[in-house]
């Protein structure tokens, strides 16, 4: 974007612009110079103009707004130089965050496998026992049950423990600059108020008044170039009916004659064919 010349206005602040726009419509009735809102030209009509004429609106307040953008452009700098270094408090909550990754499959992993494995163990030990006589190592396929058992329930009090570890941490751990809220720096601030208003003022409501008081902008699509240093073409119009002697020259067209109806020749043996 040069800023020697008016700033285009950026995609990101569009929607302000709208939004500008919608609540000066809004409150029209409320402005003696906008009382005829609605007469000749509604508020659709009007929003359909003015967006159309966003270059010409916007070129109004190019000072203010290019004063808004750097201050903004100034903000977001050390954010995005932050990013190619981030912060060392940052850094850690992230690398926390990764070793969490890893305990958490070991955590869910340990109680499964625990689990498993007693359930095995301890089901083929009590079978075997069931025979007569039961083989000698009945008894240590029970006790490798139990101790899978009591692995399982060492494992998922861990977890737990774990859960709630992390829980704590991440409650205290401080927030990313981004998250601590919307408000924007007192500067920042500023500009962007004196860009609205000057917008408002030196902008949306000149050309709203001008519109209205021009008794031809509801037909600027029909006369496009006759004030179009203010009032936008509209995006509609009528259909153009030309006279058929208007435009190229048809091409010939097909006549249609009536059949020639005669009466038969009756005559003498001298009419006869030969």
């Amino acid at each position: 974007m040069h800023m020697n010349s008016a700033p285009h206005l950026l995609t990101e602040d569009r929607p302000e612009y709208e939004r500008i726009l919608d609540d000066a419509l809004r409150h029209a009735h409320e402005r003696p110079d906008l009382a005829a809102v609605g007469e000749r030209l509604n508020a659709v009509q009007l929003r359909t103009m003015a967006l159309d004429a966003t270059t010409l609106i916007t070129a109004t307040a190019a000072t203010e707004y290019e004063h808004y953008v750097k201050a903004r452009e100034e903000l977001r700098g050390p954010a995005e130089g932050a990013s190619e270094d981030p912060d060392p408090g940052y850094g850690t909550i992230r690398r926390n965050q990764s070793g969490a990754g890893i305990g958490a499959v070991v955590t869910v992993l340990a109680p499964v496998l625990a689990g498993t494995s007693a359930f095995i163990f301890l089901l083929a030990g009590y079978l075997l026992k069931l025979l007569s006589p039961p083989p000698s190592f009945a008894s240590t396929m029970v006790a490798a049950g139990w101790f899978f058992a009591a692995v399982m329930a060492a494992a998922i009090l861990a977890a737990a423990v774990g859960l709630l570890v992390t829980a704590l941490r991440n409650g205290s751990a401080p927030l990313p600059a981004e998250d601590l809220g919307n408000e924007l720096p007192e500067d920042v601030a500023r500009a962007r108020e004196a860009w609205r208003h000057a917008l408002l003022e030196r902008g949306i409501l000149p050309f709203l008044r001008d519109a209205l008081a021009d008794p031809d902008a509801g037909r600027a699509a029909r006369t496009p170039h006759r004030s179009a240093n203010r009032i936008p073409k509209i995006g509609y119009s009528r259909p153009d009916f030309t006279s058929p002697d208007e435009g190229p020259a048809a091409g010939p067209r097909p006549t249609f004659t009536s059949p020639d109806f005669t009466s038969p020749d009756f005559g003498g043996p001298e009419h006869e064919t030969d």
